[in-house]
């Protein structure tokens, strides 16, 4: 489709931006632009940015949303600090990504959109491509909405319908800067829209309308490319962390003869996880959406009862709310995952934000002593093996577990290489087999400490559970206040054995040194990110990147001992620190800690870092 004689650069690695009002489509066109480099066989991670405010007013700094890609020919762990292309749609998603660009990034806008209306709606006083805002910068101004209407005059569609797509030729221009094919786009309106084939044939034509037309512009002189990534063999699939959590229980569904059950109650930034799920019937799924969140666990926890693979997912909020009811599982010993997509609060808080924020819940927040496993995922692609580890643990250890992921990484994408089901480690669940003479509701295994799981029905094994507590080994309800003190430590007790089958905490780096990095869950990739450019510079540093939380792993205060100092870095206000003072108060910590609804940037991590290792 390129006729234009462009100069082509190669590049390792590119950070991109979209960003225009919450009724742009930016979050789609950032989607098949990630779909689009999973096919070019570059590695990627990306960052969806949603407004805070549902509705803000039009063409407003707090309407604006973005979708931000980091993608290269090598591993790619974040999803970058500053974006060397910004695509704005209007003056306030220019404003509102300014501080989110490196200096000399190529801006492409809507010039259309930058009258004086829109100035107004973003409170600009003078006009930003000509003040002397965007001095430095590349500027593409693409009078992008007339040309959409332009591109498909021919058809018959209203205005309204029309400037829908107009996204659609800001993919173009960027489909073109970096030398991609449109089929496989084409492909998707083909596939989407197949009911209505005049909304396949608009995005069409208007994404070929933006890709012509960038070949036609002398402000692009070079176009990029980026060239593969050394990719493993295998098939790959570009996924989200809610996709990825939805395929982890399949996965273990399979893999332990359970039949999954999901009873939830829709929350931002949960709710895909039980969309995704309502999709499989055929695999023997029941998603159930129940009328609150109360009724979404406990109807979880009856399915656990009959023998189901029982999920409940939620975020902050919701995992408040549910707190009784995982004390009753609890109580009960029966196995259930709880997976909490973790956004800012406190109450409503931020709930399109990510934030590390309900760890000191998961672990502590229920009435009585009620210890549950809880692991936290570290990335997207973490998220699918995060999840079959919950449910293994869970189903094996007869105890409920909590998973905690977060915004970013339930919206966020990466490049994921599909698993054989059968290379998967093995579930196996401890269910009693019919007509048992030793079956008793609370005989114990010797070394688990789990009971054994009854299926109603099976012959022989009548029995009953509840929430009031129960005598040892018999399960009758027992107020004796020995066996409440027995039963509650042998609780307690089964999940810190949890730890004798769990992998040893890893390091990235050496054993030893002047500086370990502390962090959990989704922040990950940045944090191997910096530690590792710290690593080629020298600097005597490592990572310890925690997964297990409860329990944690069991050489976790040898390596605490093993570091001049010691950093633990929080999207919170120091959760994960004051964990580690109660267990390990012999040390001192220093923290770094943010709590702004956004990732680490590799840049503040570094100077942070390197502030330590100096003084």
């Amino acid at each position: 489709m390129t006729t234009k004689k462009s100069k082509v650069v190669g590049l390792e690695q590119v950070v991109v931006r979209f960003a225009g009002d919450s009724g742009d489509g930016m979050q789609l066109v950032g989607s098949l632009f990630s779909d689009s480099t999973a096919f070019a066989g570059n590695d990627f991670a990306t960052f969806p940015d949603y407004p805070a405010e549902i509705r803000a007013p039009q063409g407003t700094v707090a309407g604006v949303s973005g979708f931000q890609i980091h993608f290269g020919q090598n591993t790619i762990y974040t999803s970058g600090d500053l974006a060397d292309v910004l695509v704005a749609m209007n003056p306030a998603s220019l404003k509102a990504n300014m501080k989110w660009i490196k200096q000399g990034a190529i801006v492409i806008v809507d010039a259309d959109a930058f009258n004086d209306k829109g100035f107004e709606r973003a409170n600009y006083q003078t006009d930003p491509l000509s003040d002397g805002t965007l001095d430095g910068y590349n500027i593409i101004r693409a009078p992008i909405t007339l040309l959409t209407k332009e591109a498909v005059k021919h058809l018959d569609i209203d205005n309204k319908s029309t400037l829908k797509s107009k996204n659609m030729f800001a993919l173009g221009i960027v489909m073109y800067l970096f030398n991609r094919d449109l089929d496989l786009i084409f492909g998707y309106f083909e596939k989407k829209f197949k009911a209505n084939p005049i909304v396949v044939e608009t995005n069409k034509s208007v994404l070929a309308a933006g890709f012509n037309y960038a070949d036609t512009i002398e402000a692009l002189g070079s176009t990029f490319k980026v060239e593969s990534a050394p990719l493993e063999k295998g098939r790959y699939r570009n996924i989200t962390g809610n996709i990825a959590t939805a395929w982890g229980f399949i996965a273990a569904s399979e893999r332990s003869g359970r039949e999954l059950f999901l009873g939830s109650y829709p929350i931002t930034p949960a709710t895909e996880i039980l969309q995704e799920l309502t999709n499989h019937k055929e695999l023997s799924v029941k998603a159930f959406q129940a009328e609150d969140e109360i009724a979404g666990i406990v109807s979880a926890i009856g399915a656990s009862f009959t023998g189901s693979l029982a999920i409940t997912t939620t975020s902050g909020p919701g995992l408040s709310l549910k707190s009784e009811a995982i004390g009753l599982a609890v109580m009960t010993e029966l196995p259930l995952v709880i997976v909490d997509v973790q956004r800012g609060g406190p109450s409503t808080g931020l709930p399109t934000k990510s934030e590390q924020s309900d760890l000191l819940q998961a672990i502590y927040g229920r009435n009585g002593e009620a210890p549950v496993i809880v692991i936290a995922a570290q990335n997207s692609v973490d998220c699918f093996y995060s999840a079959y580890e919950a449910a293994k643990l869970s189903l094996e250890h007869m105890t409920p577990v909590i998973l905690l992921t977060d915004g970013s990484l339930a919206n966020g994408s990466e490049v994921f290489r599909i698993p054989r089901v059968a290379d998967l480690p093995q579930i196996t669940p401890p269910i009693v087999e019919a007509n048992d003479p030793k079956y008793k509701p609370y005989r114990r295994d010797p070394e688990k400490l789990n009971r054994y799981w009854a299926i109603p029905g099976t012959e022989g094994l009548r029995h009953r559970i509840g929430g009031l507590e129960k005598e040892d080994v018999s399960g009758n309800v027992s107020h004796d206040p020995l066996n409440h003190q027995k039963m509650t430590m042998l609780r307690e007790e089964k999940v810190q054995r949890v730890a004798n089958y769990l992998a040893e905490q890893p390091i990235l780096g050496d054993a030893e040194g002047d500086l370990l990095v502390v962090s959990w869950g989704g922040t990950f990739g940045v944090m191997r990110t910096v530690v590792e450019k710290l690593q080629k510079q020298g600097k005597s540093v490592s990572l310890a990147h925690f997964r297990h939380i409860m329990p944690l792993p069991l050489n976790t205060e040898k390596i605490l001992n093993s570091y001049k100092k010691i950093i633990v870095c929080e999207i919170n206000n120091g959760q994960f620190v004051k964990y580690l003072k109660v267990n390990f108060p012999q040390f001192k910590y220093e923290q770094y800690n943010k709590i702004q609804g956004l990732p680490f940037m590799v840049a503040e991590l570094e100077d942070k870092f390197n502030s330590l290792l100096n003084q």
